[in-house]
């Protein structure tokens, strides 16, 4: 058995600004490919990663954030030729009723294509589930899915996930301030992907910003990227990628990133790049 992780996007934050794209994560193991999280360009970057849309066999959001879920519908709806049904769908509330409401506003073209070209219809394909707390999510001959609860005020549930397979154990944080069961879900694992934020370099994100309270927001949900290595020392894993980095405009160069990924680790760091295979 092969698993390979693929960072399909890294970029924290919703606004498209050209250097990378929103965040979204593969799994693949023996070529069926899970999928987690759906920023924007998700759909893109698995056709640019090489994994068909046959692939696919779960989608699983951590939380209904625009950078998470934005593409969630776009991914069904553009890979609808090619998935092969099931397709499950995991994710906190309200994710039943986002997909539900996707069929009826795009209702036109998916009866349209349907009568014309002879598909399947898509909802037929797609099987939803919710979930409100942490444990196994889901399970098949090749993965098992556990999410925990992390602490990404104001939003709730928020879940990071856990994917073990018979040669890996890897951790997807999810956005999330430090948080003991983060850490209890990532001990023992092979590799943790963890979000992190540059603090010094915000003032820029925050010029190109209309929230007024987007400062508050940062500080209060995210992790700092010189809390993320303590993280990965607590739950004592080997290899530390960092993603959904903030700001991800370019301001923090590759080492920066390194460099404060490292502080408290004696871990191996790697600044995470889109369309990476780890």
């Amino acid at each position: 058995m092969t698993t390979t992780l693929v960072l399909l996007g890294t970029a924290g934050g919703p606004t498209p600004h050209g250097h990378r794209f929103s965040p979204a994560q593969a799994v693949v193991v023996d070529g069926v490919a899970y999928v987690f999280d759906c920023g924007n360009g998700v759909a893109h970057q698995l056709a640019r990663a090489g994994i068909p849309f046959s692939a696919i066999r779960s989608v699983f959001v951590t939380h209904n954030h625009s950078d998470h879920n934005a593409d969630l519908g776009t991914l069904l709806m553009l890979g609808w030729s090619g998935l092969r049904p099931p397709v499950r769908v995991y994710g906190p509330p309200p994710v039943e009723n986002m997909v539900k409401h996707l069929w009826e506003g795009h209702r036109y073209d998916l009866d349209l294509r349907v009568t014309d070209e002879g598909r399947r219809p898509l909802h037929e394909m797609v099987e939803v589930t919710e979930a409100s707390r942490g444990g196994v999510v889901y399970a098949d001959d090749l993965v098992t899915v556990t999410a925990t609860l992390v602490e990404h005020p104001p939003v709730h549930p928020a879940f990071g996930f856990r994917i073990d397979t018979a040669d890996r154990s890897i951790i997807l944080s999810g956005d999330t301030v430090p948080c003991d069961n983060l850490v209890q879900l990532a001990t023992g694992a092979d590799v943790l992907v963890h979000e992190t934020m540059h603090v010094p370099a915000l003032e820029g994100l925050l010029s190109r910003h209309n929230g007024t309270r987007l400062r508050e927001h940062l500080l209060a949900s995210h992790t700092r990227s010189d809390e993320v290595g303590i993280v990965a020392e607590r739950a004592g894993v080997p290899l530390l990628v960092l993603s959904h980095l903030t700001p991800a405009d370019g301001s923090v160069d590759d080492e920066t990133w390194r460099r404060e990924g490292q502080k408290g680790y004696s871990g191996t760091v790697i600044v995470g790049q889109d369309l990476q295979e780890i």
